[in-house]
């Protein structure tokens, strides 16, 4: 098992010198929202040899939904290993492990998502013939 630093004061300073330099979460940034970040992760594991103190860059601050997400998807076995679902404003997804960047598929392909539900659809229902035009 990796030796978890995050008791120690080296951790704490590192940590608070990561939320001063970017006090939004960086997932939800990416997807326009503003949200406060108020956890910082390691963008590579310690427990898949990522350093346990990295430069800021191998940092990313993040709220707790989207550090749940992360964790539940990369670090525990069977996630799907796509982090952060959604897209950006320019539609590139938001996960730069996401596959369409050459990322790890772990059986997230399109093929494979869910069904449009209900409230996917903003109200509207599916349509399955054309009505009549001109």
């Amino acid at each position: 098992m990796a030796k978890w630093p995050y008791g120690t004061s080296e951790w704490k300073a590192l940590r608070q010198a990561k939320l001063q330099a970017s006090p939004l979460c960086e997932p939800c940034d990416k997807r326009g929202r503003i949200v406060c970040a108020n956890t910082v992760d390691h963008r590579v594991s310690i427990a898949k040899g990522g350093p346990a103190f990295p430069s800021l860059s191998g940092l990313m601050s993040m709220c707790p939904a989207c550090h749940n997400a992360k964790t539940r998807a990369v670090d525990r076995p069977g996630g799907s290993g796509v982090a952060f679902p959604g897209c950006d404003a320019s539609g590139l997804p938001v996960d730069p492990s996401h596959p369409f960047f050459g990322g790890p598929a772990k059986g997230y392909t399109p093929s494979k998502d869910q069904p449009l539900r209900g409230q996917d659809r903003m109200g509207s229902r599916p349509r399955t013939k054309f009505r009549g035009g001109r």
